[in-house]
Formats: structure tokens, C-alpha cells, sequence
């Protein structure tokens, strides 16, 4: 019996999905529809053909994309990327993109109210996909001893001989720059989840600046909320004008 052209297309796909990493992107429609000779219509029927099969997903900004689990992260406690990692069964690995000890930008001597900073950049894989780019600020006298293979191999969290209190997380959407996009693996401008993440030690102060910017196709964060009494509100929202 002969097959539909969409049919035939969905088979190929199907071949080529079979060693693809799960998040990567696949070739856009129209890049498609000009591979195979046939019509958007034609190519996004094949693509749901294969989406029905649980292969592949789809999401605004990024296109279709291999499907999988995605890295799921408790907002409950404060823990590192790795440690969630792993919590699922999923193989943890950091990649140093910047390691620097320089003068500390504005927004971050703000906070942190120190001038001289180490600044580190990494990427964090599971199981051998990007899915973060994180950069680090911390104080230059907390990290002083600090070298590049100590941040490639552990956590800031492991390395610094204080006690942590705790930390004020906010999470955002962004865009990813070229730069960024090509850590991650996703197309410039693609969207991103942003978490910015200030972590303090007993006695308040700030002792860590970081940056999280995730893939949000392969991405999520989870928080389980106690039942709330009736006349409690959201007190944790914050509308950015």
C-alpha cells in the first residue's frame, strides 16, 4: 500500500530522531519544507505524526525540539543544580566557560558591597545536554584560595568555610544572546528562564551572586504550596512594569 507523502516524511524523521539528544532542535519548517520538496502543511502534519509518537514536542520561540524529561528544580530548599541532578538519576557535569578575578560591576557590588570579585561562568549538562549557563560572584577574600579546577569539580556552596543562612531567589524570562544560545544549544533570541539567586551567610550578609539562565524547553521548577487559609494571598508575586 502507498504511503502519503506526509507519512514517508515522518518515517525519515523518525530514523533520524533515534540517537538525537533529547532538547535538541530540530531544522525549522521551512528549512524542511525546502529538504524534502513539499508544503508546510505536508511537513507539519509528518511533524505531528512523529509528536503523537512522543518524539518530539513543540514550544513558541524555539520550534520543535526532541522531547524528554525535562531537569525539574525545587524552589523548597536551598540546594545546587548538581545535587537535583542527580536526584533524578540523570549524570551531572560542569563546564568552566570564565574563570576571572576582577573589579566587581555595579549591580553586583550592590549587593554583594565588596569591589573586588571572582567571577565565574559555567555551563551544567545532564546526562551530556546543556541546560544552564550559571555565572557566579563572590566576594575576592571568601574565594581568595579558590582555582579553577576547585570550581569545575564542586559547588561554591562545598568550597567556602562559612555557614549558610539561606537565599532570596527571583525567577524571570529572557532571551538568549548569541553567546549564550551557543552554550545552550538553543537558536539566538530563544527564551530563557532567568534566576537570579542571593545567598547570604549566618549573619545576613551576601556572600554569593548568581545567575541562572536555563533552557525553558528543558527546564522546570517545582514548589509545593501548604494549604493556604482563606484570606492569605500570594505575597511572593511581584508584577515588573
Amino acid at each position: 500500500m502507498r504511503r502519503i507523502r506526509y507519512q514517508e516524511i515522518a518515517e525519515v524523521l523518525r530514523e533520524r530522531l533515534a540517537d538525537a539528544p533529547v532538547g535538541s532542535v530540530l531544522a525549522s519548517e521551512s528549512e524542511m519544507s525546502k529538504e524534502f520538496e513539499a508544503s508546510r502543511v505536508t511537513i507539519r502534519r509528518a511533524l505531528e505524526l512523529v509528536r503523537d509518537d512522543g518524539l518530539i514536542a513543540a514550544r513558541q520561540g524555539f520550534g520543535w525540539y526532541v522531547a524528554g524529561e525535562p531537569v525539574r528544580q525545587s524552589l523548597e530548599s536551598l540546594g545546587t543544580i548538581e545535587s537535583e541532578v542527580e536526584g533524578v538519576g540523570k549524570i551531572s557535569e560542569r563546564k568552566i566557560a570564565e574563570f576571572a578575578y576582577e573589579d566587581a560591576p555595579e549591580r553586583v557590588r550592590k549587593v554583594l558591597d565588596v569591589t573586588d570579585v571572582l567571577r565565574v561562568k559555567r555551563v551544567n549538562l545532564a546526562d551530556g545536554e546543556p541546560f544552564a549557563v550559571v555565572t557566579v560572584w563572590c566576594p575576592a577574600d571568601l574565594a581568595a584560595t579558590l582555582s579553577r579546577r576547585d570550581v569545575e569539580r564542586r559547588p561554591f556552596y562545598e568550597l567556602l568555610d562559612i555557614e549558610l543562612r539561606g537565599a532570596t531567589q527571583t525567577i524571570g524570562a529572557d532571551l538568549a544572546s548569541a553567546a549564550d544560545a551557543a552554550l545552550l544549544g538553543v537558536p539566538e533570541g530563544a527564551p530563557l528562564l532567568r534566576c537570579q539567586r542571593t545567598t547570604t551567610d549566618q549573619t545576613g550578609r551576601a556572600v554569593l551572586l548568581s545567575e541562572h539562565l536555563f533552557s525553558a524547553h528543558r527546564t522546570e521548577f517545582v514548589v509545593d504550596l501548604p494549604q493556604a487559609e482563606p484570606s492569605m494571598t500570594p505575597s511572593g508575586l511581584r508584577l515588573v512594569d
